[in-house]
C-alpha cells in the first residue's frame, strides 16, 4: 500500500497512521538509544524519535550521522505529543537523505543580529523568522479580503514618479533618460486618480524612502497599502480604517494561533485591541498631555517616535491622533472648517509603545485652494498638473489613508524592529543579501 506524502502542519488528522513528510533538520539530541530529530517542512515544526531496534542500524547511525539542515524524506507513524506545544511527532521507521548539511552556519547558539542579517537568506528558516512571516502572509491575504468584500478595487500605481507628493528631499532619484525621477514613496496622488475613476480604490505595494535613519521604525523599502474612497468624508473613513485592523487582527487570532504560540505573543492583548471604536485624541490635547508628562514639545512640533510611543502606552486599542498642525503635514490635505492652522487628517497610534501604523486625511477637493498649497509648498507647479486636472473635472470630496504593512506587523508580533517583518529587509546601510 502506497504510504501518503503530508506536511507537518497536518499531522493532527493522520495520528496512528504511516506518513511520509520531506523535511530539514533544525537540531538533534541523543539519549542512549533514542534519538530525537527537530524537524521542519516549512509548513510547521515537530519532533521526530528515532529508536534503536526499530530501525536498521544503518538507518539508526544516519539518523545520529545527520547534520544540521540537513534534507530527507522520513517514513513513519504521527503520535499525539502533549508534552510539545505542537501536539504531535512521528516515530520514524526509514529516512532517506536528500541533501547534506555541513557547517551549517545558523547555530542553535546567540548570534548578533548583523551576522543574521548578513545571512538572511538562510535566517529565514528559524521558527521565529517562519512565524512573522507566515502572519505577514495571513495579513496579506487579508488585506485584499477586505477590500474585495467592500468593493473596492485595486490599482497599481507607478514605481517611477516624476513629482512627489510629499517633496524630495526623502526619495531615490533616479536619472531617467533625459528627465529627472524618483522611486515613489508613495502611490496616494494616482489613487486619487483612480477613485474618480472607479469610486473606491486600493493599492498595496513596494514604496521606498531616503530617510537616513536608523530607527527601529525605519526601512528605505517598505509595502504601503493605500486606499482611496470618492464621495467620501474624514469620519467615514476613519469608521473603514478601525474596521480594516480589527478585521486584520482577527484574521491573524483565527488562523495564526500556532505562529503567535511560537512567537510567545499573549493573543488577549490583540482579541482586545480589536475592540472598536477605537479611542480619539485631537493633536492639541496630544500636546497637552505629553506637556503634563515633562515632554519638551510645543504645539506645532511633530510628534516624534518618543512621543507616540508614551501615547500610544496609555491604551490598549489603537488610538486615533486627529488634526496636526498644517505646517507638519503635507499640502494635500483639507483645511479644517472653523480653523486655518489644523488639517482634518489623523493618525493611528498602536499599543504597547508602538507608535504611528496608519495614517490619512481628507484631501483638498478645491482647485485654487490646492493650487495655492502647491505653491506654497515651493513645488513646481507644473508637475502637478495633472493632479489638479482632478479638481477641474467633477472634483467631489475624498479621503484615504496609507497602512505601513512592516510597522502593522511589527507590533502584532510584538517585535524590536521592523527589520525582520520583510524577506529580505533594505536598510541605509544594507543592501545584501
Amino acid at each position: 500500500m502506497e504510504i501518503k506524502e503530508i506536511n507537518i502542519i497536518d499531522a493532527g488528522k493522520y495520528v496512528d497512521k504511516k506518513v511520509k513528510i520531506g523535511v530539514w533538520l533544525t537540531d538533534r539530541r541523543s539519549s542512549g538509544k533514542i534519538i530525537f530529530l527537530q524537524l521542519r517542512d516549512g509548513t510547521a515544526f515537530f519532533q521526530g524519535v528515532v529508536v534503536k531496534g526499530t530501525v536498521s542500524d544503518e538507518i539508526f547511525e544516519q539518523a545520529r550521522s545527520l547534520k544540521q539542515e540537513s534534507s530527507f524524506y522520513v517514513i513513519g507513524e504521527i503520535h499525539e505529543d502533549k508534552r510539545s506545544h505542537f501536539g504531535y511527532e512521528i516515530a520514524i521507521t526509514d529516512l532517506k537523505v536528500v541533501g547534506d548539511s555541513n557547517d551549517y552556519p545558523i547555530t542553535p547558539k546567540e548570534h548578533g543580529v548583523d551576522f543574521l542579517l548578513d545571512h538572511r537568506h538562510l535566517w529565514l528558516r528559524s521558527s521565529h523568522q517562519f512565524a512573522i512571516l507566515k502572519i505577514r502572509n495571513e495579513i496579506t491575504k487579508a488585506i485584499y479580503d477586505f477590500f474585495y468584500d467592500r468593493e473596492f478595487t485595486k490599482i497599481d500605481p507607478p514605481i517611477l514618479t516624476g513629482s512627489a507628493p510629499e517633496g524630495t528631499t526623502e526619495l531615490f532619484h533616479i536619472d531617467y533618460f533625459d528627465h529627472d525621477a524618483y522611486l515613489s514613496q508613495s502611490g496616494q496622488l494616482y489613487m486619487e486618480a483612480g477613485a474618480m475613476a472607479f469610486k473606491k480604490v486600493f493599492s498595496f505595494g513596494p514604496t521606498f524612502r531616503a530617510e537616513k535613519s536608523k530607527t527601529r521604525r525605519h526601512l528605505t523599502e517598505f509595502w504601503m497599502i493605500e486606499p482611496e474612497m470618492a464621495f467620501m468624508h474624514q469620519e467615514e473613513s476613519l469608521k473603514i480604517q478601525e474596521d480594516l485592523i480589527s478585521y486584520l487582527l482577527k484574521r491573524v487570532l483565527e488562523n495564526c494561533a500556532y505562529e503567535l504560540h511560537l512567537l510567545d505573543r499573549d493573543p488577549a492583548i490583540l482579541e482586545k485591541a480589536s475592540q472598536t471604536p477605537f479611542p480619539r485624541m485631537t493633536y492639541d490635547d496630544a500636546i497637552k498631555t505629553l506637556q503634563k508628562a515633562n515632554f519638551a514639545i510645543s504645539w506645532g512640533d511633530d510628534l516624534g517616535s518618543p512621543e507616540e510611543t508614551y501615547l500610544s502606552e496609555q491604551f490598549d486599542q489603537p488610538i486615533f491622533i486627529l488634526n496636526y498642525p498644517k505646517s507638519t503635514k503635507p499640502f494635500y490635505m483639507l483645511s479644517h472648517p472653523k480653523r486655518n492652522d489644523v488639517y482634518i487628517c489623523a493618525d493611528l497610534l498602536a499599543p504597547e509603545g508602538y507608535g504611528e501604523i496608519m495614517g490619512g486625511s481628507e484631501r483638498e477637493a478645491d482647485y485654487e485652494k490646492l493650487k495655492d498649497n502647491i505653491k506654497q509648498a515651493g513645488l513646481d507647479i507644473t508637475a502637478y498638473e495633472w493632479y489638479l486636472d482632478l479638481r477641474k473635472f467633477g472634483s467631489v470630496p475624498h479621503s484615504g489613508f496609507g497602512l505601513g504593512l512592516e510597522r502593522f506587523i511589527t507590533w502584532v508580533c510584538k517585535l524590536d524592529h521592523l527589520r525582520t517583518t520583510i524577506p529580505f529587509p533594505r536598510l541605509i546601510n544594507r543592501l545584501q543579501p
